[in-house]
């Protein structure tokens, strides 16, 4: 009998992540929700119908590296083969004047977008190098907002995305220092410069290990998913008004459920397993419409950029 296949979704238990572990359930695939509250995750996974037996939940907190520590040693208890980890989980402050800081004393939205997933990461290499799956991949979730090529991204409000030259990082990143450039705490720009993080690292993960492995990296943009969690620290008129504007204005809103199943596509479907790749519906709606490669920003492609945030990143969160 052939062994079900296995893959690890962080924030799962709400959004995009929990449709996309419905979608890939759907899919005879166990998922494993990587949440930090259970209990929720348990009774959301529940209403929407997923099977008992096809998903699992395990506590991981992003925003704690000794919670990511934990969880491996969680998930390799279980024996499971692991198939695929998609870095889905985000923090959003855009209404923040001074900067949160995670148990490690870094930058909340960083920490947790960048820096908690940036070490999950490293630490499942192993896991799914000696997975006995032929196509394995590691699928990050990617938004216009990061990559100024784009429409959505060419907004500069409030500042568009630059890591400068780390040198945030390089002061060590914890107090007085609150972004990665070093320059002074701006909250929508954090979660920008985050989500080029996440791109820089999936680039520099293909050019270190997809030969060698086999495993395939890359990434998604599901599409506008205006009526998502991520917004729950925005006005509450925001919450309103953008998805109507989006659905009457741009005909762009793309719902969870749809996004869900578009990281199902690229999680699952072997047209989608080209490494280094970053995929994108842009702002399309339509449930036939295939995914295209979409061009990202000069400074996601910057190879010494993301091998210094490589190095940095490394150093922070305690990786030899």
């Amino acid at each position: 009998m052939k062994q079900t296949s296995t893959v690890i979704i962080t924030g799962a238990s709400s959004g995009v992540g929990l449709q996309a572990a419905k979608a890939l359930s759907d899919r005879n695939w166990h998922v494993v929700m990587a949440c930090r509250n259970l209990d929720k995750t348990k009774k959301v996974a529940k209403e929407v119908g997923m099977k008992p037996d096809s998903y699992s939940v395990i506590h991981l907190d992003l925003a704690s590296l000794d919670s990511v520590r934990q969880f491996v040693k969680d998930f390799r208890a279980t024996g499971k083969n692991l198939n695929a980890l998609v870095c889905n989980a985000a923090v959003y402050l855009p209404l923040e004047k001074e900067p949160l800081r995670s148990k490690d004393g870094y930058e909340l939205s960083v920490a947790t977008n960048h820096l908690g997933h940036f070490l999950l990461c490293n630490l499942m290499l192993e896991d799914l190098r000696r997975s006995s799956a032929t196509d394995k991949r590691l699928v990050f979730i990617g938004t216009v907002t990061a990559n100024p090529k784009e429409l959505g991204g060419k907004i500069p409000i409030p500042a568009p995305p630059d890591l400068g030259d780390l040198q945030g990082m390089e002061a060590g990143f914890k107090e007085p220092v609150s972004m990665i450039d070093g320059k002074k705490y701006k909250s929508g720009k954090a979660y920008k410069d985050s989500k080029l993080c996440n791109m820089l690292t999936m680039q520099e993960l293909d050019r270190r290990y997809h030969d060698a492995t086999g495993i395939v990296f890359n990434a998604l943009y599901p599409g506008c998913v205006a009526e998502t969690g991520l917004f729950r620290n925005h006005f509450s008129l925001f919450q309103t008004i953008f998805p109507w504007f989006q659905k009457n204005i741009t005909g762009g809103y793309v719902s969870e459920e749809l996004a869900g199943e578009r990281v199902a596509k690229i999680v699952a479907e072997p047209k989608y397993n080209e490494s280094g790749v970053y995929y994108s519906w842009g702002n399309r709606q339509q449930k036939d419409r295939a995914a295209f490669k979409q061009e990202i920003s000069d400074e996601a492609l910057d190879e010494l950029k993301a091998e210094r945030l490589w190095d940095l990143s490394a150093k922070l969160v305690g990786l030899a």
